[in-house]
């Protein structure tokens, strides 16, 4: 089993720049992949960012490409979201996920694992 636990969620205005954070435990060396997702009400969830745990390699949404990077801290079992430049519709629930499929960075299928999740609230 893999524990995920997020932090770094708040209010923050448009334009403002927010870090989140996942730290994972227990069964870590099983990962091949983490992500964020984020879930807005009235909305499905939508996978925002993803990253391979073995060679780092980044997926972004269309809509946080070049305002949003994850990161990974291998020894620290920690995966960062810096969200720069924010909108009001970047404001959801964040989840960070984790996945223990060699594939699930490829298919996008993270979803083994889940926080409890973050809520980040952008104001216009």
């Amino acid at each position: 089993q893999v524990q995920l636990v997020e932090s770094g969620g708040g209010l923050v205005q448009a334009g403002g720049s927010l870090r989140l954070s996942c730290a994972a435990s227990g069964r870590t060396f099983t990962i091949y992949a983490m992500g964020w997702f984020r879930q807005a009400p009235g909305k499905e969830r939508e996978l925002v960012t993803a990253i391979s745990w073995s060679d780092g390699r980044t997926y972004y949404v269309d809509s946080v490409k070049g305002r949003f990077t994850i990161s990974r801290d291998n020894a620290k079992n920690t995966v960062y979201l810096q969200m720069n430049s924010l909108k009001p519709e970047d404001t959801a629930v964040y989840h960070c996920a984790a996945d223990r499929s060699p594939n699930s960075y490829y298919t996008r299928a993270i979803d083994d694992y889940w926080g409890q999740g973050t809520q980040v609230t952008v104001s216009s």
